[in-house]
């Protein structure tokens, strides 16, 4: 498990509802060029996942995507009822990003499943420490798969954002998907090295993240 994505619809929101929800603030991220969005982070490493990190992303106003016209931005954030569905509900955990050896790989290992993730694009950005840079799975639709439960593929270069994120207090210490179709998930997950995952039969598709946090502990459901 690389990192959690929770949609807002604007950052200033975002950070608002991790103070509140989290009892955190989370710091500083930075500007996506490729896909017109922008992003604060959060890190929540804990023993079972140390390397991990919660990140609050949402439209940037102020830029322009320069993807393909045709195209849509990635976790489904172009996607009309979601949005409608955060603007009134505010931000919400959507989606989580898996962090792999081999992006190429893991993608043809989903492919052997059935499952498109997309062409593996390259996104970087900049930050005090030295460029960030990372390969990543983004279908032109730019859908999530599964109700979200399937994650994003995600190869870092040399660096990692929580090689620069400080202490949060808060940490990942389990991460649950439930989904109809569990059997799939579960293969799929097997498939990229993640089978220590669960995935179990639910009638409605939710990812589940539980963290310890300042507030005690909590879960934060997709639905």
């Amino acid at each position: 498990m690389d990192h959690l994505v929770v949609l807002a619809a604007d950052l200033a929101s975002g950070v608002a509802w991790c103070e509140r929800t989290l009892g955190a603030t989370p710091a500083a991220g930075g500007e996506h060029p490729l896909m017109g969005t922008h992003n604060r982070l959060l890190n929540v490493s804990s023993a079972r996942h140390p390397r991990a990190y919660l990140e609050i992303i949402a439209i940037n106003p102020g830029a322009a995507s320069v993807i393909p016209a045709s195209n849509r931005r990635w976790f489904d954030m172009d996607d009309a009822t979601l949005q409608a569905q955060i603007a009134q509900q505010g931000p919400r955990l959507v989606h989580w990003v898996a962090a792999v050896p081999d992006v190429a790989a893991g993608r043809a290992a989903l492919a052997a499943q059935g499952l498109d993730r997309g062409p593996v694009l390259a996104a970087s950005r900049p930050t005090p420490g030295g460029l960030l840079q990372w390969q990543i799975t983004v279908r032109p639709d730019g859908q999530r798969l599964l109700d979200g439960c399937l994650p994003t593929l995600i190869q870092w270069g040399e660096r990692h954002p929580c090689d620069s994120l400080p202490a949060s207090g808060v940490q990942l210490q389990a991460l649950q998907l439930q989904h109809p179709q569990a059997p799939v998930l579960a293969q799929a997950c097997a498939a990229l090295g993640l089978g220590a995952l669960s995935a179990t039969t639910a009638a409605q598709p939710c990812l589940r993240a539980a963290l310890s946090t300042p507030r005690g502990f909590l879960t934060l459901d997709s639905r």
